[in-house]
This record gives C-alpha cells, structure tokens and sequence, in this order.
C-alpha cells in the first residue's frame, strides 16, 4: 500500500552542502518527508525518513530568520526548513508530530480532534490564542507608537499583552500572564519590536517578557515596520505598508523580462491595496509590489511560454489598472480560488 500524503506545499529549505536556503516543493506522507525542486519533479531532490526522527519548533539556531522548524532523523542528520508565516509553520509542525507518534505507536495517520483544550493553564494552546490576540475586533490592538525618535508601526507594548491576558481570563494574575506572553515570544508568535524588549528577549538563558510600557512587540505575521524621521518620499514608500495583511503564502510567479517562473512569498494588504512579493529564501525587502486599485484578477487556463517551463494548471491573472499584467501559479484549485476572491475584495475596498 503507497503510503499516504498528509501535506505539501512550498517551504524553504536550508542546503545540506551549502549553506545556501531555497524554495522546495515538500510533501510529508505516513513515513517520511520528500522535497522537490520544482512541484512538477517526478523525483525528488531528497528524502528525510521520519522513522525515530525528532522536530524542534521554534528553531532558534538562525538569528535572522523566523518561522524555522528543525526534524533530525535517527542517523542524526539535521534539516531546516521555514515556512512563510505563523499559522503555515504550525499546521506543518502539527501534522509531522502527529506522524512521528503515528509511527512510534505503529498506528495510521488520523487527524485529532481541533477542539480547544478547556483544562488548566498550562495546556493552553499557543497557537490558538495567538489567533485570539489578532482579532480585530477583541483582539490586541495594533498602534502606531513613538520612541526614541523613532516611529513603531503595527505594535503594541509589553503592558498591553500583559492585561489583555487578563481581562480575557486566559491568565488569573499578572505572573501567570508573563507566563504565557514568554511563552508566544519563545514559539514566535510574538517578535521585540525596539532595542528594550529585544534586550529582555536576548539578554539570558530563558526568554524574558517585559511587562513594560516602553517595551514594545508586534505580530510576527504582522505589517510591522520601524521608521525614524525621514523624508516625504520615504513617508509614501513606507505608506504601502500600512494596511492589514489579508492573505500570504507561496506562489509560482512568471517574470516580465525572462518569462521565468520562480517560487516567491506573497503578502496581500488592504488600506491601501498592495501585493508585495519577496525571494522566500532571503530577507524581508520586497522584490516589487502590486498595486491593485481597480485591478482585474480571474483564472486563466492557458499563459504564453507557461509549458515550455513545466508549468500548467491553477493559474491566474492580474491587470492593473495601469495595464500591467502578471501571472501567478497557486499550489491547488482552492488555493487559486481563495486568492483571486481575497485580491478581487481588496482590489474593490482598498485604497
């Protein structure tokens, strides 16, 4: 019997050889999980057998990168892989410690009930409250903070959290909620925004949460950025910013010059509409940005030189209002259909 596929989906992954990281297609099954260079490989690049491997998620071994998870097989060999926000790096890590239990009891794959533990404190869910804290109707507020000459966007500060926890009742006492806000920022959930709450966060052994008003956090999925006083053209750059992250993820994108396709992040924000797109494997400045204002987006079935790169199915368009067109790759049919809905609202809403 083949065995079953569990996930897959676009990762970024840290090179055995070199130290070089790079985008891969990934599929987990029953008993191992197989990497591709391209989706469309029949063969994969590598092979990580999961049998008496362990994961380690948060991996912390990497300072200037976020979202990494660590699974070392039973030969003790390690890979890295990262994911492209919170929420992907913990369905990722939930199904492969579900697998590894499945095949240290002899079992079959079989996905656990979601329903929220309603038990004592210390089995509280992280990932589930840190959906909590994002809401933006009872959620922990998102400001606009100055200091230190500086200006903080989509940040809140140590106190915040700290009280949030409480009038919640996710925490009975301040103690018990520093608890659990050192525990968001040790899973990354929650990043140290400026030079005090990075202090608390890297300066001993333990991770350390501020319950502080001048130590400030953000989101780590957040639109987050730090400005000092600069000019107006900095001020209309920083603007594409500003808006609320609606969707992101991984996307085949077909180059203007080239007419190559290559794996790049995408982040979809509303107020104003903008679709910035990033090299996975790299740091955080955008490669370029969409405006999508008045734009057009529907599924296509056929792109010019899309096959002469192995690339066919799932495909979508988008034309600016400026005429400028760009085709896109999603991973599946639905997620196709859930981009092209979430790009058609913000293209009608944002400004």
């Amino acid at each position: 019997m083949e065995p079953q596929e569990i996930r897959e989906g676009y990762l970024v992954k840290k090179g055995t050889v070199l130290n070089s990281w790079s985008a891969v297609w990934v599929v987990l099954s029953e008993d191992g999980l197989d990497y591709y260079k391209k989706k469309t490989d029949r063969s994969p690049k590598g092979m990580i057998p999961l049998k008496g491997a362990t994961l380690i998620s948060p991996c912390q071994d990497f300072n200037k990168r976020m979202l990494v998870f660590k699974i070392t097989t039973e030969k003790k060999q390690d890979h890295f892989f990262q994911a492209s926000h919170v929420e992907e790096r913990e369905l990722w890590v939930k199904d492969i410690k579900r697998t590894l239990s499945c095949m240290k009891d002899g079992k079959r794959f079989a996905r656990k009930s979601t329903r929220r533990s309603i038990r004592l404190p210390e089995t509280v869910n992280l990932a589930e409250l840190y959906t909590l804290m994002k809401d933006q109707d009872d959620g922990v507020k998102e400001l606009k903070l100055e200091q230190d000459n500086r200006i903080f966007n989509h940040c809140f500060s140590g106190v915040t959290v700290v009280e949030w926890l409480i009038s919640k009742g996710k925490a009975r006492n301040r103690p018990e909620a520093l608890m659990l806000a050192a525990g968001l920022l040790n899973e990354g959930f929650l990043q140290p925004a400026d030079d005090l709450s990075k202090d608390g966060a890297e300066g001993g052994e333990q991770t350390t949460f501020l319950d502080q008003t001048k130590a400030l956090y953000y989101f780590a999925d957040s639109g987050f950025f730090c400005e000092g006083y600069s000019s107006d053209e900095d001020v209309l750059l920083k603007d594409e910013f500003r808006g609320n992250i609606i969707k992101q993820g991984c996307l085949l994108k077909q180059g203007h010059r080239r007419k190559n396709w290559k794996v790049r992040k995408f982040i979809l924000r509303d107020d104003p509409a903008y679709m910035h797109y990033y090299d996975p494997a790299k740091g955080d400045d955008p490669l370029g940005s969409v405006y999508l204002r008045g734009a057009v987006v529907t599924a296509v079935e056929y792109v010019p030189d899309a096959k002469k790169y192995d690339v066919d199915g799932n495909l979508f368009e988008i034309i600016t209002a400026d005429e400028i067109h760009y085709f896109l790759q999603a991973a599946t049919a639905e997620e196709r259909k859930e981009w092209i809905k979430a790009i058609q609202t913000v293209s009608k809403s944002g400004k």
